[in-house]
């Protein structure tokens, strides 16, 4: 009776090791192997950045393209994967990588120390200069940062312009919305003095709005004005099989043309 408790209790304890290393198994998947298993690469993006991700109606149904976009089809076609867009609010783009809804984040994301610390990126894609949109009847009185003194100015929520807002223009009030649509509203009915953007957005806003400009104010950017794909943390295999495509791309001037047709698609699409 004693030999059969024994045994029982092995063949219990067996089974608890194997369940174990299964579970420690799957959990070892990196995102690479996860993404392949899968069939399908899901992508966060906050698609109101043209020319890099934005909507426009193809044969009466609403699209997400951009520059962003056709990136992340070609680390797709790398990858033999199809592509699945998850539209959302910027600031919860990271997050769904963190939890899990998505696989990576390319939305025109600059790495800082914080988010470097959270999550794998991949080598830079794209540099953009920060700069200051106003409208063209303030021009000529906002021409120094100082001029934004006791003024308002906004930004992208979670943004790395948010953070350039606070802390080059320290003077000035910052407001923080979560659409850069919202901001240039803002903006446009004098709510707000100026709107903190990366070049290559202000210029799409201002192409559609003849009554703003960009303001003779230089800005610092550095390195981490510069856009990368973000992963979870862990994501060596994945990260290698990104910068390869992104090397290719920028050997080309692949993403430099896909920004340039984009932009003129983003003015077609308004």
């Amino acid at each position: 009776m004693k030999l059969k408790k024994v045994v029982l209790g092995f063949v219990a304890l067996t089974a608890v090791v194997a369940l174990s290393a299964c579970g420690s198994s799957s959990s070892k998947k990196d995102s690479l192997e996860k993404i392949k298993e899968k069939g399908t690469l899901v992508v966060a993006l906050s698609p109101d950045y043209a020319p890099f991700e934005f909507q426009m109606l193809e044969n009466g149904k609403n699209e997400i393209v951009g520059s962003d976009v056709d990136l992340a089809n070609e680390i797709a076609k790398e990858l033999g994967v199809k592509v699945k867009i998850e539209a959302m609010d910027f600031n919860n783009v990271l997050a769904s990588v963190t939890s899990g809804k998505a696989d990576i984040a390319i939305s025109s994301i600059s790495v800082d120390p914080d988010r470097a610390n959270a999550y794998d990126f991949s080598d830079s894609y794209y540099t953009a200069q920060n700069v200051i949109v106003v409208k063209k009847e303030n021009l000529a009185k906002l021409t120094a940062i100082t001029d934004f003194k006791d003024k308002k100015i906004a930004a992208q929520k979670g943004s790395v312009q948010e953070k350039v807002a606070n802390e080059q223009l320290k003077d000035a009030s910052l407001v923080a919305l979560v659409k850069t649509g919202q901001a240039i509203n803002e903006l446009k009915n004098g709510t707000v003095e100026g709107v903190v953007l990366e070049e290559p957005i202000a210029k799409s806003y201002i192409a559609a709005n003849p009554d703003l400009v960009l303001a003779d104010i230089k800005l610092d950017s550095s390195d981490t004005d510069s856009y990368s794909v973000a992963m979870p943390k862990k994501s060596d295999a994945l990260k290698k099989e990104i910068d390869k495509v992104i090397k290719k791309l920028k050997e080309t001037d692949a993403i430099n043309k896909s920004v340039e047709k984009n932009f003129e698609l983003a003015q077609e699409a308004k």
